[in-house]
């Protein structure tokens, strides 16, 4: 196994996969960069106080129905405004035969993800200020604290409620490959609540797998796509990498890591707005709702601050559950398999740049991964042949 591994040629990246990476990459910062120029313009402008009116007039000056009208007017004009791009995102996908959508199926698509987006920010911004309004000197603490609940409260939905409004799911019929991979999840000390077939192929070529939701939502889903193409070894190659999160307990530290960052935030956005509020009195009160888009301000570039750190300590779980998976299958062969496979199937770049894995990627450079593999093949050769 050794030998052949160390022998066997390395894939390396086309010219296809590093122009459609670098076109998503110049996407995102695009999108970027647009948001917070609406952000900068709203503040600036003082447009934000103007939808405020337009909000509390619409909802007879009823406060909370007047947030929710001002999270859709904002929400929307974001929407109409970043419509190029995502339009040139669905184009890319059908450019490069990664999308297998037409563009009404598109389109429904979008509208469903802005109705869920409206729906969701509502609920979050609404709760962010009956907070500050009942709590004007403590609220960024009882915020914080809320945030945190509704953020385990939807990582435990997500799977039986967001999930099926955009893909549809079947238990998985190969009982085969079910038990080897409930198997697999039992020897992780993870119970799963189902195995799922994940019908991606509707919309996508790519392949995925994951082990999705918390407690009595926990499951494999399994996209159709990978189940057609990947051999059940290589299936359990993908899985074992997953389990491998939940074994080092990535889940539970991703929340503490967030957990204090969104403290940082909270404290950083109370200190703001009353910045805001008491020195250049942009706003008259704390819980006057004009001011959500300094809020996302702050919460934007605090993140984009943090990126390339929570990145790399992603980088560093994602080999933590690599190595999980060499020890957790008969042979590391059909990991590096099935690297290679997803690679090409979703036309990832095996070897980004160094600047560009640093910044934007959360997982290693495919390259790295495979050779990682390699590496501990080599090692575990000489005490295989001992036995």
């Amino acid at each position: 196994m050794g030998n052949a591994l160390q022998t066997a040629p390395a894939p390396t990246d086309s010219p296809e996969a590093r122009r459609y990476n670098r076109m998503r990459r110049w996407l995102g910062i695009g999108d970027f960069f647009l948001g917070l120029l609406l952000i900068l313009v709203l503040l600036a402008t003082g447009w934000n106080g103007t939808l405020r009116d337009l909000a509390m007039h619409g909802a007879y000056e009823h406060y909370t129905l007047a947030v929710f009208l001002y999270v859709l007017m904002l929400m929307l004009i974001g929407k109409l405004l970043g419509l190029t791009l995502d339009y040139y995102g669905f184009r890319l996908e059908r450019r490069y035969n990664l999308s297998n959508q037409k563009l009404r199926a598109w389109v429904w698509d979008e509208t469903k993800g802005f109705l869920v987006g409206v729906v969701l920010a509502s609920i979050v911004v609404e709760i962010l200020y009956f907070i500050i309004r009942e709590f004007p000197q403590h609220w960024w603490v009882i915020a914080w604290a809320a945030f945190l609940g509704l953020f385990v409260l939807m990582a435990q939905l997500a799977p039986v409620i967001l999930f099926p409004i955009f893909y549809k799911f079947e238990p998985l019929d190969n009982d085969e490959l079910k038990s080897r991979l409930v198997g697999l999840s039992e020897r992780a000390g993870t119970r799963v609540r189902g195995v799922y077939k994940w019908n991606l192929s509707e919309k996508s070529k790519k392949a995925n797998a994951a082990l999705t939701g918390l407690g009595n939502t926990r499951r494999i889903i399994l996209a159709d796509t990978l189940l057609e193409n990947y051999s059940a070894d290589e299936i359990e190659a993908v899985l074992a990498h997953e389990l491998g999160h939940h074994v080092h307990r990535h889940i539970l530290k991703s929340i503490a890591v967030q957990a204090g960052i969104t403290l940082v935030g909270f404290w950083a956005a109370n200190w703001v707005l009353h910045y805001a509020v008491d020195r250049t009195h942009m706003f008259v009160t704390v819980s006057d709702f004009a001011n959500l888009p300094l809020l996302v301000l702050v919460s934007t570039v605090l993140s984009f601050l943090l990126l390339p750190a929570l990145n790399a300590y992603s980088r560093y779980n994602e080999r933590q559950a690599d190595r999980y998976a060499f020890q957790s299958i008969r042979s590391v062969g059909p990991f590096i398999s099935s690297m290679n496979k997803l690679a090409d199937q979703n036309l990832a770049e095996r070897s980004p740049s160094r600047w560009v894995e640093w910044f934007f990627q959360s997982h290693p450079a495919i390259s790295r991964r495979v050779t990682a593999a390699e590496v501990w093949a080599e090692l575990q050769a000489p005490a295989a042949s001992q036995k």
